[in-house]
């Protein structure tokens, strides 16, 4: 699939976009592509030359209506640099809404794995919040390896971008940053080299409606299940 290329996902044009008059139809539209690319990185990096051969429109054009919905709040766009100052690749996050959309149908464990001990028994000597603050903080106390993992997954966010972030939204970055940090430091740090971004945030999704007390438990516990048989 091409990876500029939304084919294979849903668009979501939330009420809020939906229903204000501010924005131009076209405006709408280009949100919800935005929102659709967003799901397999996060962020959406199409370029305006996509969108305008897309809509048959000029690139200036695209160019606008970006910039009406970051200044409306509903987007946010991040320039990435290089060390010239020359503008390498343009990432756009969506604000309002959560950019992943979750799966319609019940996820299905290939694995017959037993569950597992519960988080608590875990070797992690930091609470969500203290791990959460060391790792965005670049902390020496947090293994490198570690890091390399999280950067690999992409979720590791500047201070800028969390500043943008909805509550809900980091609370799920906390959560899921935690429960990897537990499965690193267990006897299942092997199936972190077969972890994939997209299902790290179906699974988590899912545990969310399915136990939501006991939500990092059943987190880890799906994970492993999903993993341990030696699937992709």
């Amino acid at each position: 699939m091409n990876e500029e290329n939304p084919i294979s996902y849903y668009s979501v044009i939330p009420a809020t976009v939906r229903y204000d008059n501010r924005l131009k139809p076209a405006e709408k539209l280009i949100y919800g592509e935005i929102t659709s690319l967003t799901n397999r990185m996060g962020y959406c990096f199409a370029k305006n030359k996509y969108f305008s051969n897309l809509y048959n429109v000029n690139p200036h054009t695209v160019s606008q209506w970006i910039s009406h919905l970051e200044k409306l709040g509903y987007i946010y766009v991040e320039l990435i640099k290089s060390e010239t100052k020359e503008i390498k690749e343009r990432r756009i996050y969506i604000k309002d809404t959560p950019y992943v959309q979750k799966n319609t149908y019940p996820y299905v464990y290939k694995s017959t794995y037993p569950m597992y001990k519960n988080i608590q028994d875990n070797n992690i000597k930091y609470n969500i919040d203290e791990l959460f603050i060391l790792i965005i903080n670049n902390s020496k106390e947090i293994p490198k390896k570690f890091y390399i993992l999280l950067e690999q997954l992409e979720f590791l966010y500047t201070e800028e971008i969390l500043s943008i972030m909805q509550p809900e939204k980091i609370k799920m970055l906390k959560d899921i940053i935690f429960v990897l940090f537990d499965l690193y430091n267990s006897n299942f740090s092997k199936l972190l080299s077969k972890v994939k971004r997209e299902t790290l945030l179906k699974l988590y999704l899912l545990a969310q409606e399915h136990l939501p007390n006991d939500l990092l438990n059943y987190y880890k516990k799906s994970i492993i299940n999903k993993y341990a048989d030696n699937s992709t």
